[in-house]
């Protein structure tokens, strides 16, 4: 019974993560500003978190404590900035670049993390932090920003490193809510943040056409996945999670081939399979430790 019980759970953070991959592909297939996209997909999730909050955990959202309400709202804008740098970079250049260089967080993490909570920086991390820069310089062919490749991973890397202060931020916090209560904040203050450069940019909007996409973006890619994820925390370690989530974009990488024609080049398979696997490596060694 317990084992069927793991199985479970790292079944259902596979489909989280096969999901998370598979939100890289909207980039493509949606035409209109990653504002939009971005928009879309926090609009929608708000929705369905809590609805799913509402009728099925019976969770309460209103919250009133202004400490509370100032990490939301930073929550809510790290995401937006997030995600919208995340899309651009697929946008410009390809699903892979934009997974591959996403993954480069935990080198942020690495250096950010100790400083903020006052933890001794490990050589081991540094060394590996030092792998993955190879991988990066790999990635990006030259530094030349007319090259939509060198533009893509510059944004990729950018969508990495507020993903890393995000985590951090959620990590720093993360006794102040329960994580669905978290996690429908994040998208509707990320939601509200947009409005504005919304409203002041002269953007591409989205056609009636991409309702649905926008939808299932925001339902299943997002709050399903994250509803999915976070009940597999209740059964299976963080670090083992954390392992699997860093098989995102070699899920994203194959649903791009078959879905969307891209195939990666050399280099960028090279650098993607150091940045990833040395990411992966890391990952099992804490759990190691740790067991």
């Amino acid at each position: 019974m317990k084992e069927s019980i793991l199985n479970k759970g790292v079944a259902q953070i596979h489909i989280a993560v096969l999901l998370f991959g598979f939100a890289g592909l909207f980039g493509k297939f949606l035409s209109c500003s990653p504002l939009y996209i971005v928009l879309g997909r926090t609009v929608f999730a708000s929705i369905a978190l809590f609805l799913h909050a509402h009728f099925f955990s019976r969770t309460s959202f209103f919250i009133f404590e202004k400490k509370k309400l100032f990490f939301f709202i930073l929550q809510g804008i790290l995401l937006a900035v997030h995600w919208f740098t995340f899309f651009y970079s697929i946008q410009v250049s390809s699903v892979a670049i934009g997974l591959i260089t996403f993954s480069t967080f935990p080198l942020f993490v690495t250096f950010i993390e100790p400083p903020v909570f006052k933890e001794k920086l490990k050589i081991i991390d540094v060394f590996t932090a030092g792998i993955v820069f190879i991988g990066i310089l790999l990635v990006i062919p030259d530094f030349d920003f007319s090259n939509n490749i060198t533009k893509g991973g510059f944004f990729g890397i950018i969508s990495g490193f507020t993903f890393a202060v995000l985590a951090l931020v959620n990590r720093k916090n993360a006794r102040i809510a329960d994580p669905v209560t978290v996690a429908f904040y994040q998208n509707f203050f990320a939601a509200v943040f947009l409005l504005l450069p919304i409203a002041l940019m002269r953007v591409k909007s989205p056609q009636l056409i991409d309702l649905p996409s926008l939808i299932f973006l925001g339902v299943v890619c997002t709050a399903l996945a994250h509803t999915l994820f976070i009940k597999s925390l209740s059964i299976i370690r963080a670090q083992t999670a954390a392992v699997i989530a860093g098989l995102e974009p070699v899920y994203g990488i194959i649903l791009a081939f078959f879905m969307l024609n891209e195939i990666p080049g050399t280099r960028t398979l090279t650098g993607g399979l150091i940045i990833i696997g040395t990411t992966l490596f890391a990952g099992i060694m804490t759990q190691a430790k740790e067991s």
